[in-house]
C-alpha cells in the first residue's frame, strides 16, 4: 500500500491542503474554513484524525476534527475558555498536541492569553490545566509582538510524564508530572530586551520556538535573539548562534533521525526589517549540533522581503526526510534533499501561519 503526503497549511484566510504521491508533484486538495485564521492544524498519529483550530471572526476560537482527511469537519462540543469573570480570555488557539499513545482520547491545546487546556474525551469537553497560569512567574509574562500566547507544546518521547511548553514572553517550561506542575527552565537564555545586568532572569524570555531532537534529552531553541541547545531536557542551555548572519528568527526544526542536525531561517531583528539578511531567503543547517552552520538557498528567491513564522517550517518522518516552509507573503516551498535544493509548491496564498505534515494510505 502506497502513502501520500499531505501538507496542512494554516493561513490568515483558511486551511489549505496540498497532496503528493512522490513529494515532488503537488496539487491543492482542499480549502477549509475560508476567511478564518488558522494557527494550528495537525494529524493525530494515534488515529489518523485531523485537528484544526480556526479562529472565527464571529464565534471566536474553535476546534474542529476530521475523520476523513478533511473531506468533512465537525466541531467539538466545547471550546477551551476561561471563566466569564476571569480577567483573561481565550482569544486564539495556538497549539494542539496529541496525548500519550496509551491515552487516545487526550489532546492538549495551548492558547492566548497564555494557558493550557486538556480534553480527556476526544475534544468534547476541555479543562484548564491550572498549574500553568498559577505558576509563580506568571506575572512576568507579557505579550510579544504576536500576542501573549502559549505557542509550542511537546511530549517527551521517552518519559510519558514529561511535557514542555514555551510562551511569549514567559520562556521555556517543563513538567515532570503530566502537566500538573511546571518549572521554568531558562538557564542560559538571554533576554536582550531587558536592561544590562538583568538579561538572564528566571522567566520572561521571549522564546519563539523549540523542538525536540532525535537524541533523548536534547532540544533546540530559537529565542528572540539567540539560538540555543540543551542536552539535559532544558535544565541548562548553550548558545549555538555563532557563525549565523542573524540569531533572530522564529522557527527551528530538528531532523527526524539525525540528532546533530537542525535547521533555522534567520531574519533581521530589531531594525532589520524582519526579513532575511540582505533579503536573501536562506535555510541554515547544522550537522554538528550547532558548532557550524551552512547556508542553503538554491531555488529560493533573492530580494525576498518576507518572513517565516514560528510554526510555518516543518520536516517529516519519511526516508529521506523532506522539509517544508511557508512565508508571510504566501509562498510554500519544499525540499527533498535535506534543504540543498528547493521548489515552490504554491504562491500567492494568504499569510502563512503554520505548516504541518500528514499522511494518507492509497
Amino acid at each position: 500500500m502506497a502513502t501520500d503526503t499531505i501538507l496542512l497549511v494554516g493561513t490568515a484566510k483558511g486551511l489549505f491542503r496540498f497532496r503528493s504521491h512522490d513529494r515532488r508533484v503537488w496539487r491543492q486538495d482542499g480549502l477549509d474554513f475560508p476567511e478564518e485564521p488558522v494557527y494550528s492544524a495537525i494529524q493525530d498519529a494515534r488515529s489518523g484524525m485531523l485537528w484544526a483550530a480556526p479562529n472565527s471572526i464571529f464565534y471566536g476560537p474553535q476546534i474542529r476534527r476530521s475523520r476523513d482527511l478533511g473531506a468533512t469537519w465537525e466541531a467539538s462540543a466545547e471550546t477551551p475558555a476561561y471563566a466569564k469573570d476571569d480577567p483573561e480570555a481565550v482569544t486564539r488557539i495556538w497549539s494542539l498536541l496529541p496525548g500519550p499513545a496509551a491515552q487516545p482520547a487526550v489532546l492538549y491545546a495551548g492558547v492566548e492569553a497564555s494557558g493550557l487546556f486538556r480534553t480527556d474525551d476526544g475534544g468534547d469537553s476541555w479543562q484548564e490545566m491550572t498549574g500553568v497560569r498559577r505558576h509563580a512567574t506568571h506575572d512576568l509574562w507579557g505579550a510579544g509582538f504576536g500576542g501573549k500566547c502559549l505557542h509550542t507544546l511537546a511530549q517527551d518521547p521517552v518519559r510519558a510524564e514529561r511535557m514542555y511548553f514555551a510562551c511569549s514572553t514567559g520562556g521555556f517550561y517543563r513538567s515532570d508530572d503530566h502537566g500538573i506542575s511546571w518549572s521554568a527552565k531558562n538557564q542560559g537564555i538571554r533576554a536582550d530586551f531587558l536592561p544590562e545586568g538583568r538579561q538572564y532572569p528566571e522567566a520572561g524570555q521571549c522564546v519563539h520556538k523549540f523542538t525536540l531532537s532525535a537524541k533523548p534529552g536534547r532540544l533546540y531553541l530559537q529565542n528572540h535573539g539567540g539560538v540555543y541547545r540543551s542536552d539535559d531536557s532544558g535544565d541548562s542551555w548553550v548558545d549555538i548562534g555563532q557563525g549565523l548572519p542573524s540569531d533572530f528568527g522564529f522557527p527551528i526544526v530538528a531532523h527526524a533521525d539525525r540528532p546533530d542536525t537542525a535547521y533555522i531561517i534567520p531574519l533581521g531583528g530589531a531594525g532589520g526589517g524582519r526579513w532575511p539578511p540582505d533579503a536573501k531567503l536562506s535555510i541554515y543547517r547544522t550537522d554538528d549540533a550547532g558548532a557550524t552552520w551552512q547556508a542553503m538557498r538554491q531555488g529560493l528567491p533573492v530580494n525576498a522581503y518576507t518572513g517565516v513564522l514560528r510554526d510555518a517550517f516543518r520536516t517529516d518522518s519519511s526516508d529521506p526526510s523532506s522539509l517544508y516552509f511557508g512565508t508571510t507573503s504566501g509562498s510554500l516551498f519544499a525540499s527533498q534533499d535535506a534543504g540543498e535544493h528547493w521548489q515552490e509548491i504554491s504562491a500567492h496564498l494568504p499569510r502563512i501561519h503554520c505548516v504541518q505534515t500528514a499522511t494518507a494510505k492509497t
